[in-house]
């Protein structure tokens, strides 16, 4: 009996994991260049001991991203910024590290940074980009930042760095617990001077909400049908209980 009990409680709290990933994925859906989670089911023999195994849990894992582009969406902006193809935008993120985005909507800080819209360093070619007072900046194809410089006369331009853009092979790519991807062994990715940006542009999530929603769904009815066996394991245990008292 008891088996069956654990069997379901683990069936229970593995779906529970899993309608985590589908939901973070849904409430996502707007977020510009979110990338979804992928979640899967196996099952985890259970090897103690001689012989063989007596039974068989389930275990939720994600064991990768989907990283087909979103949909572009035109802003207008000049700093919104989207990467063609395969390309990524490299930033800083929060530890230090080199870390990876499809573009973004960018600001420059009060300090002169150039910073994402969740206030991550953007990656030049010796590092994070600075940028001198302006009157107007400019993002070319290739991710050259152009300004003319505060005060100067119209046809006055400096270039002040090109952003850093990289193509790395996808299989070398993870996303952490703070939703950034990098390179699995930590190290830098080198530029790839062919990628190309879409200025006044952004990438959609390429979150599917139908398909989403219906995995929320359908983890929902499987939650269901195991607490149901767990209720109905007990009633028997008891039911067997009450059987050997009275005999």
């Amino acid at each position: 009996m008891d088996k069956a009990i654990y069997i379901a409680m683990t069936a229970g709290q593995n779906i529970m994991s899993a309608q985590a990933i589908h939901s973070n994925n849904l409430a996502n859906a707007n977020t510009s260049g979110f990338q979804a989670d992928f979640a899967q089911a196996r099952s985890m023999g259970v090897y103690y001991g001689d012989g063989h195994s007596t039974r068989a849990y389930a275990m939720t894992e994600s064991p990768g991203t989907n990283f087909n582009h979103g949909a572009l969406i035109e802003t207008g902006r000049d700093l919104d910024v989207a990467i063609d193809s395969d390309g990524w935008l490299a930033v800083q993120a929060q530890d230090g590290r080199e870390a990876f985005v499809r573009g973004g909507s960018l600001r420059v800080s009060p300090t002169g940074q150039l910073l994402t819209g969740n206030n991550l360093p953007v990656m030049g070619e010796g590092g994070p980009i600075a940028i001198p007072p302006f009157d107007k900046l400019t993002l070319g194809a290739d991710g050259t930042i152009t300004i003319q410089p505060e005060g100067q006369a119209a046809g006055v331009l400096a270039v002040v760095d090109r952003m850093k853009l990289v193509r790395p092979d996808y299989k070398d790519l993870q996303k952490g617990p703070d939703g950034l991807v990098s390179r699995k062994d930590g190290q830098e990715q080198e530029p790839e001077p062919r990628v190309r940006v879409q200025s006044g542009f952004l990438e959609g999530s390429n979150v599917d909400t139908v398909g989403e929603l219906t995995q929320i769904m359908a983890l929902a009815r499987q939650y269901e049908v195991n607490i149901k066996l767990m209720k109905t394991v007990d009633e028997n245990s008891q039911a067997a209980t009450s059987l050997l008292k009275s005999s």
